[in-house]
């Protein structure tokens, strides 16, 4: 924690933003415990005063009981992320801060602590999470406003902003938030692409002339998607119709399973997958569970309905047959596994960078991300539009 946060650390504690009712996620398992203060208060106490992230909402509200319910759509992060993203932050006395997504309210309150509530508004798209979260920083004596809106709109309320601070998952940043900023102000945002879950926070510094923003990624996250950029996953069957495997072209590929799964194998934050996203823009992919020494990894084009597969197995790499290569299957206008082996050699060739070295500019035509400096761009461009 980053020593100019440990008062406010102190001074407000993330137990005094939680509900008697709450669901830890267990880091270990990947599962959700119940935990309620009722019934158990040291337990709940416990849980409280750890790093792990809590949920406090299930299916946009909907959810009623004490199990988990399907989907989780509020929580509270990990304290060791919050003050890192807070530190990436970098207020400063004086300072006006916009938060996109209130949550408990605990975040909002920090900078409150801070800042003074004056100087910070936070957006919250849920109704029932944004009375919440008034009211607990009402208790507090910390009367941030809490805006009920659409956080994708930013909030002009008390524009421009000198730190905007997002802590949802994004996968398109509004110029909104750019054009409610000052000259030099800083926009902290995590953000991934459809190719998978993988997101980091981008830590984009506002032109002198409003015109952009541009910084790098500091850190891998992950948070629930904003509601209005939640991804809903292609059908399969509306790609892959019946005999559309016979009909693909087919082709064979030296790239591994590990080389092109990574360490993540199954949707975790690694390298290749991020760097792989940044590179093939439009392409959500899933790579299937493994049965009987074999792995189908799926792509979808998002912008039409070509498709891909590349089937590896267990013994495509064997001493014996070291010259098999993983079958693949494609269809449709773009050659889409084309594309991802031409981004996996664009990776490699470049020394297999992690996120540190990537970094983002926004402008009115939307993200484009870059390695190592912004004139470097990971996809190039277009005349007159966004990223090609």
């Amino acid at each position: 924690m980053a020593p100019d946060w440990a008062p406010s650390f102190e001074a407000v504690p993330r137990a005094g933003f939680l509900p008697d009712l709450m669901w830890p996620h267990d880091m270990a398992t990947g599962r959700n415990l119940v935990v309620d203060r009722l019934a158990d208060p040291e337990a709940w106490q416990r849980h409280a005063d750890s790093d792990d992230p809590i949920v406090t909402q299930w299916d946009d509200g909907r959810h009623d009981g004490r199990e988990p319910g399907k989907a989780f759509s509020s929580s509270s992060s990990m304290p060791s992320l919050v003050f890192a993203m807070l530190s990436d932050l970098d207020v400063r006395p004086g300072q006006r801060v916009l938060e996109i997504g209130s949550g408990t309210g605990w975040n909002a309150a920090l900078l409150a602590h801070r800042l003074g509530a004056a100087n910070v508004v936070t957006v919250e798209v849920d109704g029932t999470v944004a009375a919440q979260a008034q009211e607990s920083l009402a208790r507090f004596g910390l009367p941030v406003e809490v805006v009920h809106a659409d956080g994708f709109l930013g909030c002009t309320k008390k524009a421009p902003y000198d730190r905007i601070i997002a802590t949802c998952g994004l996968r398109e940043i509004p110029f909104a938030w750019v054009e409610q900023s000052n000259p030099g102000g800083v926009i902290l945002v995590p953000w991934g692409t459809y190719y998978g879950p993988g997101e980091a926070t981008a830590r984009l510094v506002v032109a002198d002339d409003r015109r952009s923003a541009t910084g790098p990624f500091t850190r891998p996250v992950a948070f629930m998607r904003m509601r209005s950029q939640r991804f809903v996953w292609p059908r399969h069957d509306a790609y892959v119709a019946a005999g559309a495997m016979d009909a693909a072209e087919t082709s064979t590929t030296p790239v591994t399973e590990a080389e092109l799964c990574g360490t993540g194998g199954t949707g975790a934050f690694d390298p290749v997958t991020f760097a792989l996203g940044l590179r093939v823009p439009d392409v959500a992919h899933l790579a299937d569970r493994k049965r009987d020494g074999k792995r189908a990894v799926w792509f979808y084009g998002l912008s039409d309905m070509s498709w891909a597969v590349v089937v590896f197995r267990d013994d495509d790499r064997t001493e014996a047959t070291a010259a098999t290569e993983a079958k693949v299957y494609q269809s449709g206008p773009r050659r889409l596994w084309e594309e991802v082996e031409a981004a996996y050699r664009w990776w490699v060739e470049r020394g297999r960078p992690g996120f540190e070295r990537f970094g983002l500019t926004v402008d009115r035509d939307g993200a484009h991300p870059w390695l190592d400096t912004p004139n470097e761009l990971v996809r190039a461009m277009s005349p007159g539009s966004g990223a090609a």
